[in-house]
């Protein structure tokens, strides 16, 4: 939120700071939940859901950083999934390595 009194938050400041919240919500969580289903989820319980969502934000980072930032998540995953060794090579992990 902000620490700004009443008179000090402008509505600038304010658009600002919730234009920034959907950002990120569009950005990241929705491709989270459509793509990785995240909401569909029956995993609930002790510390797997945190490192699924981690590793979802690292494979979402990874595609972004190797790509254009308006790839189409969900394509690029599935085209991954079926070519490992593109993936390997995006990870820069020499394809010998994983057998």
């Amino acid at each position: 939120m902000t620490d700004l009194s009443a008179d000090g938050a402008t509505i600038e400041h304010l658009f600002r700071l919730v234009h920034g919240h959907w950002s990120i919500e569009s950005g990241l969580h929705w491709v989270r939940d459509v793509t990785f289903g995240e909401d569909l989820s029956q995993v609930r319980a002790g510390t797997l859901p945190r490192i699924l969502a981690t590793l979802h934000n690292l494979a979402i980072g990874i595609i972004r950083h190797t790509t254009c930032r308006s790839v189409n998540i969900a394509a690029a995953t599935r085209q991954l999934a079926r070519q490992p060794d593109i993936t390997l090579d995006l990870l820069g992990i020499p394809r010998g390595l994983c057998k």
